[in-house]
Protein backbone atom coordinates (compact mmCIF):
# COMPACT_ATOMS: atom_id res chain seq x y z
CA UNK A 1 0.00 0.00 0.00
CA UNK A 2 1.36 3.60 -1.05
CA UNK A 3 2.45 5.86 1.98
CA UNK A 4 -0.17 8.19 0.57
CA UNK A 5 -2.73 5.91 1.51
CA UNK A 6 -1.58 4.67 4.71
CA UNK A 7 -1.41 8.51 5.60
CA UNK A 8 -5.44 8.87 5.00
CA UNK A 9 -5.98 5.78 6.67
CA UNK A 10 -4.35 6.76 10.22
CA UNK A 11 -5.72 10.52 9.93
CA UNK A 12 -9.30 8.48 9.85
CA UNK A 13 -8.17 6.77 12.78
CA UNK A 14 -6.96 10.10 14.32
CA UNK A 15 -10.08 11.23 13.52
CA UNK A 16 -12.04 8.81 15.89
CA UNK A 17 -9.61 9.94 18.43
CA UNK A 18 -10.44 13.29 18.28
CA UNK A 19 -14.62 12.06 18.22
CA UNK A 20 -13.96 9.99 21.48
CA UNK A 21 -12.31 13.90 23.21
CA UNK A 22 -15.37 15.31 21.74
CA UNK A 23 -17.48 12.91 23.52
CA UNK A 24 -16.24 13.06 26.81
CA UNK A 25 -16.11 16.95 26.19
CA UNK A 26 -20.09 16.78 25.63
CA UNK A 27 -20.77 14.44 28.35
CA UNK A 28 -19.00 16.61 31.27
CA UNK A 29 -18.21 19.95 29.58
CA UNK A 30 -17.64 21.58 33.64
CA UNK A 31 -14.62 18.99 33.79
CA UNK A 32 -12.92 19.01 30.70
CA UNK A 33 -10.41 22.35 30.24
CA UNK A 34 -8.97 20.64 26.98
CA UNK A 35 -10.15 22.34 23.67
CA UNK A 36 -8.29 23.77 20.56
CA UNK A 37 -6.53 26.77 21.45
CA UNK A 38 -5.19 25.54 25.23
CA UNK A 39 -1.22 24.97 24.91
CA UNK A 40 -0.72 24.48 28.61
CA UNK A 41 0.73 20.63 28.24
CA UNK A 42 2.17 22.15 24.38
CA UNK A 43 5.90 22.34 26.48
CA UNK A 44 9.15 20.27 26.67
CA UNK A 45 10.09 17.30 24.26
CA UNK A 46 8.38 13.69 23.77
CA UNK A 47 8.64 11.00 21.47
CA UNK A 48 6.16 10.52 18.45
CA UNK A 49 6.07 7.65 16.17
CA UNK A 50 7.94 7.83 12.79
CA UNK A 51 4.10 7.46 11.58
CA UNK A 52 3.00 10.37 13.58
CA UNK A 53 6.10 12.55 11.89
CA UNK A 54 5.15 11.83 8.29
CA UNK A 55 1.58 12.60 9.38
CA UNK A 56 2.96 15.74 11.18
CA UNK A 57 5.49 16.69 8.09
CA UNK A 58 2.61 16.39 5.75
CA UNK A 59 0.82 19.14 7.40
CA UNK A 60 3.55 21.44 7.95
CA UNK A 61 4.69 20.71 4.18
CA UNK A 62 1.23 22.97 3.74
CA UNK A 63 2.01 25.91 5.51
CA UNK A 64 3.07 29.46 3.73
CA UNK A 65 6.85 29.52 3.31
CA UNK A 66 7.22 31.82 5.71
CA UNK A 67 6.09 30.19 8.39
CA UNK A 68 7.47 27.10 7.41
CA UNK A 69 10.96 29.05 7.39
CA UNK A 70 10.61 29.89 11.26
CA UNK A 71 9.13 26.74 12.79
CA UNK A 72 12.21 25.47 10.76
CA UNK A 73 14.79 27.83 12.24
CA UNK A 74 13.17 27.07 16.02
CA UNK A 75 13.06 23.41 15.62
CA UNK A 76 17.13 23.67 14.46
CA UNK A 77 17.71 25.64 18.08
CA UNK A 78 15.63 22.73 19.79
CA UNK A 79 18.12 19.71 17.66
CA UNK A 80 21.02 21.94 18.69
CA UNK A 81 20.19 21.85 21.89
CA UNK A 82 19.53 18.06 22.25
CA UNK A 83 23.35 17.94 19.97
CA UNK A 84 24.95 19.43 23.58
CA UNK A 85 23.65 16.00 24.94
CA UNK A 86 23.78 13.57 21.89
CA UNK A 87 26.77 15.14 19.73
CA UNK A 88 25.93 12.68 16.97
CA UNK A 89 22.23 13.15 16.92
CA UNK A 90 21.14 13.32 12.77
CA UNK A 91 19.03 12.11 10.54
CA UNK A 92 16.98 10.08 10.70
CA UNK A 93 16.68 11.37 14.25
CA UNK A 94 15.39 8.36 15.83
CA UNK A 95 15.68 7.33 19.18
CA UNK A 96 14.71 3.72 19.75
CA UNK A 97 18.78 2.75 20.03
CA UNK A 98 19.16 5.09 23.32
CA UNK A 99 18.14 3.97 26.80
CA UNK A 100 15.01 4.96 28.76
CA UNK A 101 17.45 7.06 30.83
CA UNK A 102 19.15 8.67 28.02
CA UNK A 103 15.74 9.91 26.72
CA UNK A 104 15.02 11.43 30.30
CA UNK A 105 18.31 13.61 29.18
CA UNK A 106 16.97 15.42 26.49
CA UNK A 107 12.80 15.04 27.71
CA UNK A 108 13.25 16.59 31.03
CA UNK A 109 10.07 16.97 33.31
CA UNK A 110 10.94 20.48 33.94
CA UNK A 111 11.72 21.55 30.63
CA UNK A 112 8.74 24.30 29.70
CA UNK A 113 10.07 25.26 26.36
CA UNK A 114 7.01 25.43 23.95
CA UNK A 115 6.16 23.22 21.11
CA UNK A 116 7.60 25.05 18.08
CA UNK A 117 4.44 24.40 16.22
CA UNK A 118 2.84 26.60 18.38
CA UNK A 119 2.16 30.29 16.72
CA UNK A 120 2.42 33.63 19.01
CA UNK A 121 -1.09 33.04 20.22
CA UNK A 122 -0.37 29.56 21.58
CA UNK A 123 -2.39 27.75 18.88
CA UNK A 124 -0.75 24.39 16.74
CA UNK A 125 -0.07 25.34 13.34
CA UNK A 126 -0.66 21.77 12.51
CA UNK A 127 -3.49 20.93 14.24
CA UNK A 128 -5.39 18.38 12.47
CA UNK A 129 -2.05 17.10 11.85
CA UNK A 130 -0.91 16.62 15.11
CA UNK A 131 0.48 13.72 16.62
CA UNK A 132 -1.81 11.09 17.98
CA UNK A 133 0.26 11.67 21.91
CA UNK A 134 -1.39 15.57 21.48
CA UNK A 135 -5.35 14.19 20.76
CA UNK A 136 -4.80 11.76 24.17
CA UNK A 137 -3.55 13.96 26.93
CA UNK A 138 -5.21 15.23 28.98
CA UNK A 139 -7.80 12.31 30.10
CA UNK A 140 -6.90 9.02 31.57
CA UNK A 141 -7.35 6.37 28.79
CA UNK A 142 -9.82 3.57 29.90
CA UNK A 143 -10.82 0.85 27.50
CA UNK A 144 -14.46 -0.01 27.25
CA UNK A 145 -13.69 -3.02 29.30
CA UNK A 146 -12.37 -1.17 31.90
CA UNK A 147 -8.50 -1.89 31.56
CA UNK A 148 -6.68 1.55 32.98
CA UNK A 149 -4.45 2.08 29.61
CA UNK A 150 -3.15 5.31 31.50
CA UNK A 151 -4.19 7.28 34.36
CA UNK A 152 -2.86 10.27 33.95
CA UNK A 153 -4.54 13.55 33.20
CA UNK A 154 -4.25 17.19 32.81
CA UNK A 155 -3.58 18.97 36.11
CA UNK A 156 -6.50 21.50 34.46
CA UNK A 157 -9.16 18.65 33.76
CA UNK A 158 -11.32 16.87 36.67
CA UNK A 159 -9.97 19.24 39.87
CA UNK A 160 -10.48 17.25 43.00
CA UNK A 161 -12.06 14.94 41.29
CA UNK A 162 -11.40 11.20 40.15
CA UNK A 163 -12.38 10.23 36.68
CA UNK A 164 -10.71 6.99 36.01
CA UNK A 165 -14.74 5.16 36.85
CA UNK A 166 -16.81 7.29 34.74
CA UNK A 167 -18.08 5.50 32.18
CA UNK A 168 -18.34 8.69 29.88
CA UNK A 169 -15.00 8.69 29.27
CA UNK A 170 -14.40 5.29 27.99
CA UNK A 171 -13.45 4.20 24.84
CA UNK A 172 -11.92 1.28 22.55
CA UNK A 173 -8.20 1.98 23.48
CA UNK A 174 -7.44 -2.04 23.10
CA UNK A 175 -8.39 -1.63 19.40
CA UNK A 176 -7.10 1.81 18.54
CA UNK A 177 -3.95 0.87 19.30
CA UNK A 178 -3.70 -2.43 17.49
CA UNK A 179 -4.87 -0.78 14.74
CA UNK A 180 -2.32 1.97 15.01
CA UNK A 181 0.00 -1.09 14.99
CA UNK A 182 -1.16 -2.43 12.45
CA UNK A 183 -0.43 1.16 10.58
CA UNK A 184 2.69 1.47 11.30
CA UNK A 185 4.45 -1.82 10.47
CA UNK A 186 2.22 -1.13 6.90
CA UNK A 187 4.18 1.98 6.52
CA UNK A 188 7.23 0.60 7.71
CA UNK A 189 7.11 -1.72 5.23
CA UNK A 190 6.59 0.77 2.70
CA UNK A 191 8.94 3.14 3.91
CA UNK A 192 12.47 0.37 4.73
CA UNK A 193 11.12 -2.15 3.12
CA UNK A 194 10.47 -4.43 6.13
CA UNK A 195 8.21 -3.99 9.13
CA UNK A 196 8.92 -2.55 12.48
CA UNK A 197 6.86 -2.25 15.79
CA UNK A 198 8.32 0.82 17.33
CA UNK A 199 10.84 3.73 15.73
CA UNK A 200 10.14 7.41 17.70
CA UNK A 201 11.32 10.86 16.99
CA UNK A 202 10.39 14.51 18.58
CA UNK A 203 8.75 16.86 16.90
CA UNK A 204 11.26 19.06 16.16
CA UNK A 205 13.31 16.39 13.88
CA UNK A 206 10.13 15.42 12.27
CA UNK A 207 10.06 18.88 10.61
CA UNK A 208 13.35 18.93 9.30
CA UNK A 209 12.85 15.32 8.20
CA UNK A 210 12.18 14.09 4.63
CA UNK A 211 10.40 11.03 3.96
CA UNK A 212 11.66 9.48 0.21
CA UNK A 213 11.50 5.54 0.40
CA UNK A 214 15.30 5.45 -1.15
CA UNK A 215 16.65 7.45 1.73
CA UNK A 216 14.62 5.66 4.32
CA UNK A 217 15.91 2.09 3.11
CA UNK A 218 19.56 3.79 3.77
CA UNK A 219 18.91 5.25 6.88
CA UNK A 220 17.62 1.61 7.89
CA UNK A 221 21.03 -0.09 7.49
CA UNK A 222 23.47 2.57 8.94
CA UNK A 223 21.15 2.09 11.83
CA UNK A 224 21.27 -1.51 11.87
CA UNK A 225 17.73 -1.86 12.28
CA UNK A 226 16.22 -5.62 12.12
CA UNK A 227 12.64 -6.67 10.75
CA UNK A 228 12.72 -8.46 14.62
CA UNK A 229 12.61 -5.46 16.55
Amino acid sequence: MQVDNILTLYGQLLSSVDAWFGRCLSAVPEDIHCSKGCSHCCRGLFDITLLDACFLKSGFDNLGQGVQQKVADNARIRLEAIRAIWPEFAPPFTLNHRSDEEWDKIMPNEDETPCVLLDESGRCLVYEHRPMTCRLHGLPLVDMGGEIMDPALCSLNFVGKEPISLPQIRFEFIRLFQNELMLFKMFTGELLKFQLNELDTVIPAAILLTFDANQWQEWGRLLNVRPDH
